[in-house]
């Protein structure tokens, strides 16, 4: 007979955002995870540089910056850990779906190689990859296989590795974003959209309980409307990011405020119909309909865009809370529903421990 442990089981999730990193560490004991530790640092306040930046078609990290940053957050969370789970972000992650046609199950692995080969844009040598068997579909009294394949660059890898090494992590793992936000979100026989706009892309994922069925990635960022403000009111950035943050897409008379949102608002739109050509996509093929939209990411919180949504979907949607599922001291309800869209990929990532 196996003798469950009578010790808390610990995992710490790690997500280097473009601008900021985020770190949260959970416990799982008796069927219950509690948040144990969390922490945020900006590499504003830091270095006046990003974490990260992709250039030519690769993402590049600034390795010693980002080491010193985790480990400031480490000391100051009190976090100790020789395990971890870091997410590698969406613009770096190569996503496709296809089908195959009726064969054994034994065919499928080397059916799904041979075309992964016509997919992936670099050679298979060059790349991590991985598949998911994401649904059937009836073909003449048998069925064809839908197929989710997945790549990323070694040389990312490689990278996340070398940060693992100098944070004396002994055993690291690596998953896209998106996974991490399935983890956090899924609900069990529902269709679901989660929108994750982040500082450099948003990204559109569609599940279907605890399956990925599409993830598609858009240019508009938190960057995009920040610098869009800038360029056409003539102020900074800092300013430009203030204003943001404060005016949003809130209907107002305040005549700076009437000036955000008339910059916003196109951006919004052209975001929204990329979002809703996905659902269109996803209806053809699977001929169902999203139920529910959850917004993540830092830009989640720009005010007036949950509205927004609702007005243009007719859907029910919701701000991220990746906490709500997890155990913590009630004198921090209202600081982790603020800052929970930006913290869904560590909290997912966290998590993965426990399934």
């Amino acid at each position: 007979m196996k003798i469950p442990s009578l010790f808390p089981k610990s995992s710490v999730g790690i997500d280097i955002g473009t601008s900021d990193i985020k770190v949260v560490q959970l416990s799982f004991f008796a069927g219950r995870i509690k948040l144990e530790n969390y922490g945020q640092i900006s590499s504003k306040a830091l270095y006046q540089k990003p974490f990260r930046t992709f250039e030519k078609s690769t993402l590049l990290l600034s390795t010693q910056d980002i080491v010193r940053a985790i480990k400031a957050i480490f000391e100051e969370a009190k976090i100790k850990t020789k395990t971890a789970y870091f997410s590698i972000p969406d613009f770096a992650t190569f996503f496709t779906t296809f089908e195959l046609p009726p064969m054994t199950k034994e065919e499928i692995p080397f059916a799904v190689e041979a075309e992964a080969r016509k997919h992936i844009p670099l050679p298979l040598s060059e790349v991590a990859w991985d598949w998911q068997l994401i649904g059937k579909i009836p073909f003449m009294g048998k069925e064809r296989f839908r197929i989710l394949l997945v790549s990323v660059p070694k040389e990312v890898v490689n990278q996340y590795e070398l940060i693992a090494k100098s944070l004396e992590i002994e055993s690291c793992a690596l998953e896209a974003e998106t996974f991490s936000l399935v983890r956090a979100f899924f609900e069990k026989d529902k269709i679901i959209s989660i929108i994750d706009i982040g500082a450099r892309t948003t990204s559109c994922s569609i599940i279907e309980g605890k399956i990925l069925k599409i993830s598609r990635s858009f240019d508009s960022s938190e960057d995009k409307f920040i610098q869009a403000i800038s360029k056409s009111l003539g102020v900074t950035p800092n300013l430009a990011e203030e204003m943001k943050k404060r005016y949003g897409l809130l209907p107002t008379e305040i005549p700076e405020g009437k000036e955000v949102r008339k910059v916003l608002v196109p951006l919004i739109n052209s975001l929204l119909r990329d979002i809703e050509q996905t659902f269109l996509k996803f209806k053809n093929i699977e001929g169902k309909e999203i139920e529910k939209i959850i917004l993540a990411g830092g830009g989640a919180n720009l005010p007036g865009l949950l509205q927004y949504f609702q007005n243009y979907f007719k859907k029910e949607v919701e701000i991220a809370n990746p906490f709500k599922r997890i155990y913590f001291p009630a004198i921090l309800e209202e600081t982790l529903k603020e800052m929970g869209p930006s913290f869904s990929v560590a909290v997912g990532l966290a998590q993965r421990a426990f399934e």
